[in-house]
C-alpha cells in the first residue's frame, strides 16, 4: 500500500466548492472561545461540504491565523457569517423550517446512534462553549438535543470532535 499524494486525491477547486450542491448541515457555534477549536470546526465542514458555519457571540472570525492554523484554507472555501445573538439566529432558522439540533447532554435527549434525519430536511447543529455548554435558553428552543453516548470518565469531548462526530454520522446517514 503507498500513500497518495495530494495532487491524487482528487479535491475540488475552492470555486468548484462554492457552487456544489451541499449537505443539508448549517453548523452554529455558540460561543467557542477558542480559535483553533474554530478552525477545526471550518476543516471538518469543508471535507463534508457543509453549506454554512455561524459564529455567534464571542467567536473570533477569519482572517486570524489562531483560525488559519488549523483551518487551513477552509475559510475560504466554507460559507460563514458572524451573528451577535445565538437565541435569535435559531428563531430565524426555524422559522426557515430549519430542523435545529443542540448537540448537549440534556434530561431527555436523543443518542445520537438513534436520531436519523429526514430526507428532505435541513439540519442546524449547535455547538456549544467549551466549558458552559449550549446556552440554556439555546436548549430550550431547540427542536431536539443530541447526545453522543459516552463511557468513560470524562464528562464531555472536545468541541471539534464532537463536531466531527456529529457531522459525519448525520452525512453518512444522509447518504
Amino acid at each position: 500500500m503507498r500513500k497518495l499524494k495530494n495532487n491524487e486525491l482528487g479535491r475540488i477547486t475552492i470555486d468548484a466548492f462554492k457552487v456544489v450542491e451541499k449537505t443539508p448541515i448549517i453548523v452554529v457555534l455558540d460561543n467557542i472561545r477558542s480559535l483553533n477549536n474554530i478552525g477545526s470546526v471550518f476543516r471538518t465542514s469543508d471535507a463534508f461540504l457543509i453549506e454554512k458555519i455561524y459564529l455567534c457571540g464571542i467567536c473570533a472570525t477569519p482572517p486570524n491565523k489562531e483560525i488559519h492554523k488549523t483551518a487551513l484554507g477552509a475559510t475560504d472555501s466554507v460559507a460563514w457569517e458572524h451573528v451577535e445573538d445565538t437565541l435569535s439566529l435559531i428563531e430565524k432558522l426555524k422559522r426557515e423550517n430549519i430542523t435545529v439540533l443542540a448537540i448537549e447532554q440534556a434530561e431527555n435527549s436523543t443518542k445520537l446512534n438513534t436520531f436519523f434525519p429526514q430526507k428532505g430536511n435541513k439540519y442546524a447543529i449547535v455547538m456549544g462553549n467549551e466549558v458552559k455548554g449550549v446556552q440554556q435558553e439555546v436548549v430550550n428552543a431547540s427542536d431536539l438535543c443530541i447526545e453522543i453516548p459516552q463511557l468513560g470518565t470524562k464528562h464531555s469531548l472536545n468541541i471539534s470532535v464532537t463536531t466531527g462526530i456529529v457531522i459525519w454520522d448525520l452525512f453518512q446517514k444522509m447518504q
